[in-house]
């Protein structure tokens, strides 16, 4: 956690280069090559590839160490993570305050920070950075920057923030841009506000900036049940509007740059009911973590997927996906069962605790995903469960269900797999063991 007097260890790792030089968790970095340390950020920027001097505090006594250049660059410390920069926004499409009580209290944080930004791919609005984090963000290359834009319109844009006092969005991409820091860009589309013309003049503008601007998303706004503010969804029509609208752009600018630079999210095709796009009209799939190319992914994957024989598949599988997907696994999965002889199903699961207008993936519950098995889960042996549905790190849902707690529901055997075909593969056994 960044504090007045530097940064906390967390963990040591063993054997590291910080570990032969004596540092244990507890200790707080204070300095390091000369320069005062607020978080890991500043660890990770000032200490080179050269010798390391750092500061130190140790139970209220400053100490001084060197350490020998890492020759793997790894100075083999975990730092405690740093207080992040809360959201001051009240937007109208806020996702955060659409979520009912009784899940993870991490999901209640509205962040709003740089930092996350640039490590972990956040999206921020700009609308609290200060010029000292600016300047600190071209001063240390913090590239790329994530930043939701909606609409290059500042009245617009703040009435969609829910701020008064909203930044004019263009006069800070400019800034950035001039500095060449890279920047992905998201549009939630929200009918009756940033669709039709004004879809059409934000990217218009945001396109001023390429390459710096490297990519722009147009995502649907995504509603729960449990939203208060009177807000359209996306239809069908509203969809598919903005996927002309979008593919009109691309073809200007895969001409003239061999980049389409604007995308759709794979969540608008299927409102829409047009068929995706090929692979590789997704470039570099710069922006897949925010839904974008991730179901044509899939769909290149499974095609080229190469299934091994014999096959030896131990009792009978179930792979429960998000009711928007179900089309597509289902098709991979028939090909399994009927042509390969692989004894496992798909079934959607619909999602009751957001509401059924959710439908991906990703927005799961334990909770919704037993009720469905208590119905269904006759003839089934093991339970397959996609890792976009769970924490990165540890086996629990959203709503603090573990796959403990859906293995004792059901009964059925529950194993996490990887949300690709060789995902789906490796559980069942069919792919042979990757060598050590």
């Amino acid at each position: 956690m960044a504090t007045k007097k530097g940064i906390e260890i967390e963990e040591v790792l063993p054997g590291s280069p910080a570990d032969r030089s004596g540092l244990r968790p507890g200790d707080m970095l204070l300095v390091v090559n000369g320069h005062k340390l607020q978080d890991a950020i500043d660890l990770m920027f000032y200490q080179g590839y050269e010798d390391i001097d750092l500061i130190y505090d140790r139970n209220g006594t400053r100490q001084e160490l060197h350490i020998p250049a890492p020759e793997d660059e790894n100075l083999g410390i975990m730092i405690k993570p740093f207080k992040v920069k809360t959201c001051r926004n009240n937007c109208i499409f806020c996702f955060v305050k659409q979520l009912p009580k009784g899940l993870r209290k991490s999901l209640y944080l509205k962040d709003e920070d740089y930092r996350l930004s640039f490590l972990y791919g956040n999206y921020m609005t700009l609308s609290n950075i200060d010029d000292k984090e600016k300047m600190r963000i071209i001063e240390q290359r913090l590239s790329p920057l994530y930043i939701s834009v909606h609409t290059t319109k500042t009245e617009l844009r703040n009435q969609m923030l829910g701020t008064p006092k909203g930044c004019d969005i263009l006069k800070e991409l400019e800034f950035f841009a001039s500095h060449k820091i890279r920047m992905h860009t998201q549009i939630v589309l929200c009918p009756g506000y940033n669709d039709g013309r004004e879809l059409h003049n934000t990217i218009r503008d945001l396109y001023r900036f390429f390459p710096y601007v490297s990519s722009i998303a147009v995502v649907p706004v995504g509603l729960t049940m449990h939203r208060r503010q009177q807000l359209a969804p996306v239809t069908g029509e509203d969809a598919a509007k903005a996927i002309l609208t979008v593919q009109a752009f691309q073809k200007r600018f895969m001409k003239k740059h061999g980049d389409p630079v604007v995308f759709c999210s794979d969540e608008m095709f299927i409102k829409s009911g047009i068929a995706f796009p090929p692979l590789r009209d997704y470039g570099t799939l710069p922006q897949i973590e925010n839904g974008v190319g991730m179901v044509p992914l899939f769909l290149s994957q499974a095609k080229k997927v190469r299934i091994p024989s014999p096959i030896t598949c131990n009792g009978k599988f179930v792979a429960i996906t998000g009711v928007s997907f179900y089309p597509y696994l289902k098709k991979f999965i028939d090909r399994l069962r009927e042509k390969e002889g692989l004894p496992i199903e798909a079934m959607p699961v619909d999602n009751n605790f957001f509401g059924t207008s959710v439908t991906v993936t990703g927005l799961l519950t334990g909770r919704d995903i037993i009720r469905t098995l208590h119905d269904h889960s006759d003839g089934y042996d093991t339970l397959l469960i996609p890792d976009t549905a769970l924490k990165e790190d540890e086996d629990i849902f959203l709503d603090d269900v573990t796959l403990d707690d859906v293995e004792e529901a059901t009964g059925l055997k529950v194993i996490r797999v990887e949300a690709t075909p060789d995902g789906l593969l490796d559980a069942l056994g069919a792919l042979p063991a990757t060598p050590v």
